[in-house]
């Protein structure tokens, strides 16, 4: 993340759902992949963004770009300032092998996306 982001939490329990990055006169909202969310608005507006998105989108199904060219669906299983972790899905076989890929965050949407309903 870059050094003038501002972390924010909800109000309501104090939960990390994202940053607000200063532009010019206004704030720009980050979700928690480095993602903006929104155009440049006031503070009140970016707040308001990142506390309805809250952390939801994290527990849909992603698609990873592998070094293949294939893409592979993924659970996002962890997300840090600087590395998002996902989890080959498995649809919660517990026999199943555990394979996890990682990332640097923020994330570009060439490497890994929101899995697109078919």
């Amino acid at each position: 993340m870059e050094a003038d982001w501002i972390e924010h939490r909800r109000a309501d329990d104090r939960e990390h759902v994202g940053w607000m990055k200063p532009v010019d006169d206004g704030f720009v909202a980050i979700d928690m992949l480095g993602r903006p969310r929104t155009a440049v608005v006031d503070w009140f507006t970016a707040e308001e963004t990142l506390d309805e998105l809250g952390l939801r989108y994290l527990a849909e199904p992603h698609e990873l770009l592998l070094d293949d060219g294939a893409w592979l669906r993924v659970r996002i299983a962890e997300v840090t300032p600087s590395a998002v972790r996902v989890k080959k899905e498995d649809w919660g076989d517990m026999t199943a092998p555990q394979i996890y890929f990682t990332v640097s965050n923020p994330v570009s949407e060439a490497q890994l996306r929101p899995l697109s309903p078919n």
